[in-house]
């Protein structure tokens, strides 16, 4: 016996069934219980002695209206099982008879599922049949998810299979709670899959869920809210809907949250309140998307008013047209035998056979594919040939394996199950209801081998002739971040990405990433450039000129050491330091081996050596100067007042001293500083936003009493000098020292206001040229001067004409 539950109606009256079928006894007793049918069904052979039954087609719950399709799909059992019963080849020799339950409640529909399941004694699904133990072979039905809920577990421990041609339920999916439950429908998973897709197709993102209050519609919200969790798709609001429910304040909140698109995830009653109670209040220009429970109902569309709600698309089973289905039903004999049973009344008037074949065809194929699928596991459960099957029985939990393993064609589609007992065929239509009130299929959700989503945009009318919007937020411009506004990660405001930053709105559209420090990036940035790396090199217009001037520096130095060299003995050589000349001339050339190093790429060694010939060797011409502007002081002065002072700075050899304790005293703080911190190569990307600078980092601090040295030796030599500065006007040593102390201040004055204001690659050169101009400064007034005596005024480099200066000032200041 294979039991069908068919969701029929909400329910009918008894109708007596035309024509006769042979089911065996016991079969004739049916039970009218509410919004489904159970049928059971179950198989004669040839040679057992069948019984002929009227069996009652349809009964009506006198409190719920009637519904054509469910009708309709009720039929298509019986043309199912009476096709089946006329093939030849699927189950030769054995006929199918079915008893059904037309359910109005479960207190009336229980007691006769019991009924059809057990005899006298427990039912044992793995022993041998015997006795008055049941012969319900498979169940098909319920059609709600709420009912099957019901129902399915007075199946499941017998493993009686049991296939459901509507519910959707995920739960269901469960094989440790149903392990011989399957369907032909999809579960909700994959209505909401269809959905989701369609809201991604046209940026919704801004949308409201109402639902049935049952397994149904809150397995469906739950699953809806499951799958936007990853993706840009909000759930603005959400409600369930029953009997009691308040649209007035539904249609208010939607209307306050600017909600433009609406999905309605319920029956078809309850759908048919959503929209009349949308078309009663006024509620205008709403995408709506309907589930497939009622996208295909023939009633709404028809509804006075309905243009003014908006556009209504959404997820339908497709319309497979069952061969000799609708001849089946324009040969129905439909009588009208009003009268009361199981306190249901039916009066059968108002029906006729067009009405039920332009009934909604929704869910047809899959009951059709129910009947066939338990056809073909009995097929091969009592290995049947093309005249005759080899076995007598069966068993439930056979026709169950059997069932699993299921891979058969019918009516171009493959029918195949999951492991979850859910369906591997068939496909999803998008659809939308034209201006003449019909569903239109504007395209396609298919399932194997892929998903796939496709939809004709140029076949909806939209109600404001363009794809509608719905968005808490409009999207941000390339550049900008989303900075959430309250929960909803629709909900937001933009922030633009500041320069040094950008988004990549495919990862993260919250947060504006750092660029690498060789990067950069203007504000509102997608992505990061290169920066430029710049440093001046040895090719440079500019370093070449200065490197020319080093050169010329130190030939000049040398030049100059010569002919010093030549003329040793004369006054001018004298007066200007005698050996220490040589000194002062080769520190100089020394220190100006610190200008090379700023045209090559920084690295350790060439940031050490920028900065320690120089601040070593331009010590020492320094502390010579100190002492040459002391010893000029001493020859006016300090000799007629002080002349022991005096015999003991030369006895000692005083200007050596002197010397060398500054040059012993500034190389042992650079070593201390070089080795506690040496200057490091930096890549400067503050200065330029597209650009990286290579300098060297000094730290000042630490070079601070080195540098302080260095000051204190050019004001000591200031100061010494311009104690000179009323010396014999032609004798002009301390003035000439006092000039290029002056302008060694300056030009560091002038690199350190360059430094500030200039922020580039050339800052290197500034400062190679400040070097340059030190060392200029000393080589230009004070030995060239002397240079110039001794090769073109040979009269003034003589020793009667330096005593007579020398004579001449102690006579005016004596």
């Amino acid at each position: 016996l294979l039991t069908l539950p068919v969701g029929l109606c909400y329910l009918g009256s008894v109708w007596p069934l035309p024509g006769t079928h042979r089911v065996s006894p016991g079969a004739s007793e049916f039970r009218t219980e509410g919004d489904f049918l159970i049928g059971g069904l179950f198989n004669i052979h040839e040679d057992e002695n069948p019984q002929f039954y009227q069996i009652p087609e349809v009964l009506q719950c006198s409190s719920k209206p009637f519904y054509g399709s469910s009708y309709r799909r009720f039929q298509l059992m019986r043309f199912s099982i009476e096709e089946i019963n006329n093939s030849s080849s699927l189950l030769p020799g054995v006929t199918l008879g079915y008893n059904i339950f037309d359910h109005c409640s479960d207190t009336q529909n229980i007691p006769g599922i019991f009924n059809i399941l057990s005899g006298k004694d427990p039912i044992d699904p793995w022993a041998t049949r015997h006795g008055n133990v049941t012969k319900v072979t498979a169940v098909v039905g319920a059609f709600t998810s709420p009912v099957t809920r019901t129902v399915a577990p007075l199946f499941m421990p017998s493993h009686i299979p049991l296939i459901s041609y509507g519910a959707s339920s995920s739960i269901f999916s469960q094989k440790l709670n149903y392990p011989s439950f399957l369907r032909t429908v999809h579960p909700n998973k994959d209505v909401v899959d269809v959905i989701v897709h369609m809201l991604q197709h046209f940026q919704w993102q801004w949308v409201a869920f109402l639902h049935i209050d049952n397994d149904y519609g809150n397995d469906g919200r739950n699953v809806f809210m499951k799958m936007i969790q990853d993706k840009d798709i909000c759930l603005a609001y959400t409600k369930k809907l029953d009997e009691n429910t308040n649209y007035t304040t539904i249609f208010k909140q939607i209307q306050i949250q600017n909600i433009q698109v609406i999905i309605v995830f319920a029956t078809e009653r309850v759908a048919e309140n959503v929209i009349e109670f949308a078309i009663e209040m006024n509620v205008t220009n709403k995408t709506w998307i309907a589930v497939d429970a009622w996208s295909l109902n023939k009633k709404i569309p028809k509804l006075s008013g309905i243009r003014n709600i908006g556009t209504v698309i959404g997820v339908a089973e497709p319309d497979v047209t069952i061969p000799g289905f609708n001849k089946f039903i324009r040969a129905l004999e439909i009588e009208n035998q009003p009268g009361e049973f199981c306190n249901q009344f039916c009066n059968c008037s108002d029906l006729n056979r067009s009405e039920i074949v332009r009934a909604e065809n929704s869910f047809n194929f899959p009951v059709y594919a129910a009947v066939h699928a338990i056809a073909h596991a009995l097929h091969n459960t009592l290995q049947c040939g093309d005249k005759k099957c080899h076995k007598n029985s069966t068993s439930p939990h056979m026709v169950l394996s059997e069932l699993k393993r299921s891979n058969f064609s019918l009516l171009d589609h493959t029918i195949e199950f999951d492991r979850n007992g859910d369906p591997r065929f068939g496909t999803f239509n998008i659809i939308f209801w034209n201006s003449s009130g019909e569903a239109e299929v504007v395209g396609v959700h298919k399932f194997q081998p892929s998903s796939h989503f496709s939809v004709n945009e140029s076949k909806i009318q939209w109600h404001n002739s363009q794809v509608p919007s719905s968005v808490c937020s409009s999207e941000c411009q390339p550049g900008f971040r989303k900075s959430l506004v309250g929960i909803h990660k629709c909900c937001f405001k933009c922030v633009i990405c500041p320069s040094s930053t950008y988004i990549n709105s495919s990862e993260d559209q919250y947060t504006c990433l750092s660029c690498d420090e060789t990067e950069w990036s203007p504000e509102a940035s997608t992505a990061c450039n290169k920066r430029v790396v710049e440093f001046v090199p040895f090719e440079d217009a500019i370093a070449v000129v200065i490197m020319v001037g080093t050169v010329c520096l130190v030939g000049l130095c040398l030049l100059t050491s010569v002919l010093f060299g030549l003329n040793f003995n004369t006054p001018v050589v004298r007066s200007a330091g005698g050996p220490m000349c040589f000194l002062v001339l080769g520190c100089l050339s020394l220190s100006s081996i610190s200008v090379f190093f700023f045209f090559v790429k920084p690295d350790v060694a060439s940031c050490i050596l920028r900065y320690f010939p120089f601040l070593l060797f331009f010590t020492v011409c320094l502390a010579c100067f100190v002492v040459r502007s002391f010893q000029i002081v001493s020859i006016f002065k300090i000799v007629t007042h002080y002349p022991s002072l005096h015999r003991l700075w030369v006895r000692y050899h005083g200007q050596w001293l002197v010397v060398l304790t500054a040059f012993i005293l500034q190389g042992t703080l650079l070593l201390i500083m070089y080795t506690s911190a040496p200057p490091q190569p930096y890549s400067n990307s503050l200065w330029h936003k597209d650009k990286t600078i290579l300098i060297c980092e000094l730290n000042l601090k630490v070079y601070s009493a080195s540098i302080a040295l260095f000051c204190f030796l050019c004001f000591l030599c200031f100061v010494f000098s311009y104690m000179g500065k009323e010396l014999p006007k032609n004798y002009n040593e301390a003035k000439a020292i006092t000039f290029c102390l002056i302008l060694l201040i300056l030009t560091w004055i002038v690199f350190a206001t360059v430094y500030i204001l200039y922020k580039g690659k050339y800052i290197h050169a500034v400062n190679a040229s400040a070097i340059l101009c030190s060392l200029y400064s000393f080589l230009t007034w004070y030995f060239l001067p002397k240079c110039f005596i001794i090769i073109f005024r040979p009269e003034k480099n003589t020793q009667e004409y330096f005593q007579g200066l020398i004579k001449t000032y102690n006579i005016t200041n004596n």
